[in-house]
């Protein structure tokens, strides 16, 4: 029998590999990147009401509140339009490890924000950062497309995650995502209605294959993963959860170099980039968190 620690253990890593494997999924499904995001946010906004309800949690808010709920929303759902436009315009692999620059922009985001000043190893990791966007953009010009929606969706994140840091301060996860799930729907509808062909019979025209693969992305991959992560944090510290899923990247081009192996055959050059952006994501997340548990101990 697995003591409870293990069990979470396992179950982050699950939640890691599911992670990487929404970019299998945006590979997957044939339909533009739009509708696969106005889909995916609307499955699981379905789903985290249903939770709710069933677990009788309270997820009403002031609506001030809901509105920057909302802009948040809209931030994500740009983050995963721009991802899988990158996925769709180059592969897996080049979307996932312009995904990981994120922690680059979230160095400069963070200062503006809280006010504080940039610190050295942040400026020599972005540095390396871009040394290694450098290395995959030089040998792989054809993808420059999906190189740059790559790095916009990593923005969007970065931009996203340090908005998202200040809500959970104050109000539960869940929730938070219920209801930026809720704007992305709206805002996505808004464009889809003004600016494309509206919601005719084609938008819902989808394959059986893509009705399933949207199923398990915003079921499992949003949904699911969403409500567990916030479960998951009780037993897990913070550190060891930002940590592993640093390791989402590698999870999704490992897995993409094993389902297609001709579409992601790289050159070396991109492999030594990808490599300098995952230590720099990583040996980030060490030295902020460290950091964060010496002013715990000393304080």
């Amino acid at each position: 029998m697995l003591n409870d620690k293990l069990k979470n253990y396992l179950h982050l890593h699950f939640l890691v590999f599911i992670a990487g494997f929404t970019a299998i999924l945006g590979e997957l499904i044939t339909i533009g990147s739009i509708p696969i995001v106005w889909f995916r946010m609307l499955i699981a906004a379905i789903i985290m009401l249903i939770y709710f309800k069933f677990k009788r949690i309270n997820f009403v808010v002031d609506f001030k509140i809901i509105f920057k709920f909302f802009i948040a929303g809209t931030i994500i759902a740009l983050h995963w339009i721009t991802f899988f436009e990158s996925i769709e315009q180059s592969n897996i692999s080049i979307a996932l490890a312009m995904f990981s620059t994120g922690a680059f922009f979230t160095s400069f985001i963070e200062p503006l924000f809280f006010k504080r000043r940039l610190i050295w190893y942040e400026i020599l990791f972005g540095v390396i950062v871009v040394l290694g966007v450098w290395l995959i953009t030089r040998t792989e010009l054809k993808y420059l497309n999906g190189i740059l929606l790559g790095i916009s969706s990593a923005f969007f994140i970065s931009l996203f995650s340090v908005i998202n840091g200040q809500f959970v301060k104050k109000y539960s996860a869940s929730v938070i995502s219920f209801y930026e799930f809720i704007g992305g729907v709206l805002i996505i509808s808004l464009f889809t209605i003004f600016f494309k062909d509206g919601f005719n019979v084609e938008f819902f025209n989808l394959s059986n294959s893509d009705w399933l693969y949207i199923v398990i992305l915003g079921s499992i991959c949003t949904a699911y993963a969403f409500i567990a992560v916030v479960h998951i944090m009780k037993y897990i510290s913070p550190y060891t959860v930002v940590l592993s899923y640093n390791l989402e990247p590698i999870y999704g081009i490992i897995l993409a170099i094993i389902l297609f192996p001709i579409k992601e055959k790289m050159s070396l050059e991109f492999y030594i980039g990808a490599f300098l952006i995952f230590s720099v994501v990583i040996l980030n997340g060490i030295l902020k968190n460290s950091k964060s548990l010496k002013r715990r101990i000393t304080s």
